[in-house]
């Protein structure tokens, strides 16, 4: 890995997203199964579309992967002079009214584009913030990740302290942002309807948002060929009611509305239908 990402630093930007692109190309040859997997996927989201247009989304994330193993190699040399060369926002004022609210802000956030770029660039264009992370199985690997995660400022939330670390920060009307599109176990979360599918999804995003009253905004880093960057895009605030299912569906209503917008950034390769309702038999 290291290896790797030295390689995607040292090229200049336009090789180094071609190499990107090869090196996603071989982890497609070589692990066959997430293919497999985008592919059930997309027969389940998209039924409507023919195999090609499934596969031509499918060959777009792979294609994604590459920019976003790119932008990885390339955190520790990403600056608040050079930032804005790889990113910068629209709906930026969403956030400023979440700050104003003075209660915290929950960033709802997904595996859409570049989205390690878009807490490390919002520390640099605008002020550090906390990620909510899982560790990876790899320690060294896990390691690598962590430290350049930490590289603008940002701090990493682990599982073992994390409620209490996200209340307190919400507490000083700071930002943390939170995976919320993939599967969950069926004991912490609660069924939602995501692309006319039944998901498992964590209800504890909602159950935070709750108790601390803090707002709530979606918000996803996605690339932009006309410009040649990525875009961090910032929706408005979506407002919770404090049923934790009903917030829930609300939140995964707006993500699936992202992604269809960019279906070829989204990331299908994990198996995201994987928990089924009580009964139902198994998808893949």
């Amino acid at each position: 890995m290291r290896f790797v990402l030295a390689t995607l630093a040292w090229l200049p930007r336009r090789a180094a997203f071609a190499l990107g692109r090869f090196y996603a190309h071989l982890l497609d040859a070589a692990v066959t199964r997430l293919r497999g997997v985008a592919r059930r996927n997309l027969e389940l989201a998209f039924p409507e579309k023919d195999a090609a247009e499934r596969e031509a989304i499918a060959d777009g994330v792979f294609r994604s992967l590459g920019r976003s193993l790119v932008v990885f190699a390339n955190l520790p040399s990403i600056n608040e002079e050079n930032v804005r060369e790889w990113i910068d926002y629209d709906g930026f004022e969403h956030f400023a009214e979440a700050r104003r609210r003075g209660r915290g802000v929950l960033f709802a956030t997904a595996h859409v584009g570049a989205w390690e770029l878009s807490a490390y660039s919002h520390a640099l264009m605008t002020e550090p913030m906390h990620v909510v992370v899982r560790p990876l199985d790899n320690p060294l690997l896990n390691a690598l990740v962590e430290r350049r995660r930490r590289g603008s400022g940002n701090s990493v939330i682990g599982k073992k302290e994390l409620a209490r670390s996200i209340l307190r920060a919400l507490a000083k009307n700071e930002a943390v942002g939170i995976l919320i599109d993939q599967n969950s176990s069926a004991a912490e979360g609660v069924f939602v309807d995501f692309f006319g599918v039944k998901a498992c999804a964590h209800s504890g995003f909602a159950k935070l948002a709750a108790r601390s009253g803090a707002a709530v905004i979606p918000g996803f880093a996605v690339w932009d060929e006309a410009l040649g960057r990525f875009v961090l895009k910032f929706l408005p605030i979506v407002p919770m009611t404090g049923d934790a299912t009903a917030d829930t569906q609300r939140l995964h209503h707006v993500l699936e509305s992202f992604v269809r917008e960019h279906p070829d950034q989204w990331l299908w390769i994990h198996r995201r239908w994987k928990t089924r309702p009580p009964g139902e038999p198994p998808v893949y």
